[in-house]
């Protein structure tokens, strides 16, 4: 794999009160051969996250087209899974309606946050959503003790299949919790309720990598292809060395990996939005090419921007 950057699409304006910073874990939705749109996640001043879209041309999708200026999904009410913000992960159709699978927050004193995921749907390909439950659709649980989120869905046949993270331990870290999490996978027959097998597609290598952040999986020529996120434990708030790189991964079943980050093909820059960070990533593709879209510096601070692949 190859790309070519070609420079940031958007970052919030800080111009309303629920979206003062922030455009993280984008996802590209291909609507149609003019129209992608985008969903992000954005910050009030609390850094609580709600999540809202823009509208981009599909063969540069730096050329947007509508800005939504109102959130599609919003915080829960106290005490709920997601009342301290909500981020979306992944979006698909079926029968009609698309499926958002969100991450839901709560605030933590020992582990600072923690996560679950929700399930929520739009009959108007996602100006707004309704969320199907009040609590959430996946949460800790006897095999994942912390938290899981930022999930991956794709529908194969009637077997709905999803890479999700799964946060193992808490350490802290100057004086600092700070989340170890790997990727796992769980598969379901409705969408709705999964059955977990405990099988760990990418494990974290401690003191190289510590966190593999939000799995973006897709199917090219009967193999399993994940492009991830790489960070270490220790100084990946600011160090470049130490902070989020794209890492990829292939699979034959879906289910056992093997780390190919040798071959993501794109680095981050010698300076500029995405020169400390680079990670959170989504993918299509646009009259025969494929696009990667992602985040850079500040886990989304920065906004996001999109390389195109090439041949190499």
């Amino acid at each position: 794999m190859n790309w070519e950057k070609k420079g940031l699409i958007f970052k919030p304006k800080d111009n309303q009160t629920w979206s003062i910073s922030h455009a993280q874990v984008p996802f590209a939705l291909y609507l149609k051969d003019d129209l992608l749109r985008i969903f992000y996640a954005t910050r009030d001043k609390d850094s609580s996250s709600s999540v809202c879209f823009i509208d981009v041309d599909p063969q540069e999708p730096s050329k947007i087209l509508y800005e939504h200026n109102t959130p599609v999904l919003s915080k829960g009410t106290p005490g709920t899974f997601d009342d301290a913000g909500t981020m979306p992960s992944w979006f698909l159709f079926d029968r009609n309606k698309l499926y958002m699978y969100y991450t839901g927050w709560n605030k933590s004193a020992s582990a600072s946050y923690r996560l679950s995921i929700g399930l929520a749907v739009s009959e108007d390909q996602g100006r707004s959503f309704k969320k199907l439950y009040k609590g959430p659709i996946m949460d800790r649980a006897k095999y994942d003790p912390i938290w899981v989120g930022q999930p991956c869905v794709i529908k194969e046949d009637d077997i709905w299949k999803m890479w999700y993270l799964n946060c193992e331990k808490i350490e802290m870290i100057n004086d600092h919790p700070e989340p170890f999490y790997n990727i796992k996978y769980a598969h379901s027959k409705n969408g709705v309720d999964w059955e977990r097998t405990n099988d760990v597609c990418i494990d974290f290598d401690f003191g190289k990598i510590d966190a593999i952040g939000r799995p973006c999986v897709y199917k090219e020529d009967g193999i399993y292809k994940m492009i991830h996120s790489n960070r270490k434990a220790i100084g990946y708030r600011n160090d470049k060395l130490a902070s989020y790189s794209i890492g990829y991964s292939e699979s034959k079943d879906g289910i056992s990996w093997k780390r190919l980050d040798h071959l993501a093909g794109i680095a981050k820059s010698k300076q500029g939005w995405d020169s400390v960070m680079m990670e959170y990533c989504t993918t299509y593709i646009n009259q025969g090419k494929r696009y990667l879209i992602y985040n850079g510096n500040g886990f989304g601070a920065s906004g996001f921007g999109y390389a195109i692949q090439i041949e190499k």
